[in-house]
Formats: C-alpha cells, structure tokens, sequence
C-alpha cells in the first residue's frame, strides 16, 4: 500500500527536495530571530526579477559569504569584501544587491543603537500579530498589499534598500507575518490556518 502525498501549494514541486522542504518545514512559519530575519531580507532581495529557486539553491553560499548573517560583520564589510562578494558564484552576483544586504545590517545597527529590536520593528510594521488568509487557489495571492507598502516605506525612511512593496511582501509570507499557505495544502492548519 503506497501512502498518499499530502497536498501542498502549487509552487512547491515534489522534484525539488530543497524547495518542498522550505515548502514544508519553514515558510509561513512566523520568525522572531534576528539572523534569520535579516537573511530572509537579503534573501527575498535579492530574489527580486529571479525565481526563488535560484536563491533557494544558493542559500548556502550566501549563509557562507555573509558571515551566518550576522549583522555586526556584515555591517563591517568594505570594499574589499564588495569585490570579494562579486566574484562568489555562490550568491547573486549583483552590485545592487550585495551593497544593499551591507547597507541593510547597517540600518539595522542604527535601529538598535535607538534600542529598537529588527525583530520588534519588523512584527510592528507588518501590524504585530500573524494573519491567516483563506486564499483557494494560489493566482488568489497578492504580490503586495497595503501592509507590505506600508513596510517597505517605513523600512526605507530608516535606510533599508531592496524593499520594496512585493519583496517585502514575499519577506511576511517567508516569515509567517502571513500565513499564505492556500486552504487545501496541509501547512495551511499547521501554521495557524482554521
């Protein structure tokens, strides 16, 4: 007797392991880590005009080449690491991105030094608590939304570059500030859909 695959969302292919195992295990989940957060910023960053496969496959090389994303490293990094960084074909090789995952560490240094916490800044932008939508299909799903441009402005007065309306969107539906899983996929329930 064969066991039946659980239902998932459309854009988690069962013949990529990596990209049904974030399907399964992290997105939607809400995040309140400080490395975590600010690597799915770099990561859905520099997503931005390519599929998330590709920087599915290279989450790795960018955990490797931004020091664990830790952020006080990152802020750290100078130009030397800039050409180091563009030569890495680990990573998204894009002036504009790269530059932009230093500035963002050291936006969020900024943040701090005014003791406001990322973790604290990022759940209050996105309106403080998770939200559960009841989409059916996934061409239901927004890009953006009105919390996620009121994000990005917020998130570019204070310095941040690559956030836009869309990208800051993808970053609440990777970090469970949204649960947008649609209704039939089994992660639905289990991160928080009822």
């Amino acid at each position: 007797m064969t066991a039946t695959a659980p239902r998932r969302c459309d854009w988690a292919p069962a013949a990529d392991a990596l990209y049904m195992a974030y399907h399964d295990e992290e997105w939607g989940v809400p995040v309140h880590d400080r490395a975590r957060l600010f690597e799915m910023l770099t990561l859905e960053g520099a997503q931005a005009g390519l599929s998330w496969a590709t920087i599915l496959h290279k989450r790795a090389g960018y955990w490797r080449a931004f020091a664990g994303f830790d952020v006080a490293a990152v802020a750290r990094f100078t130009d030397r690491d800039i050409d180091r960084l563009l030569a890495d074909p680990s990573i998204v090789r894009n002036r504009l991105k790269v530059t932009s995952t230093m500035s963002n560490a050291r936006a969020i240094e900024a943040l701090e030094a005014e003791g406001v916490r990322l973790n604290d800044c990022l759940w209050s932008l996105a309106g403080g608590a998770p939200v559960t939508n009841h989409w059916r299909r996934m061409a239901d799903i927004p890009a953006e939304t009105e919390v996620s441009r009121a994000m990005s402005e917020g998130l570019k007065r204070r310095g941040f570059r690559f956030v836009g309306p869309t990208v800051c969107y993808a970053f609440m539906q990777a970090t469970g500030m949204v649960n947008d899983h649609v209704t039939t996929c089994f992660r639905y329930r289990e991160v928080g859909g009822g």
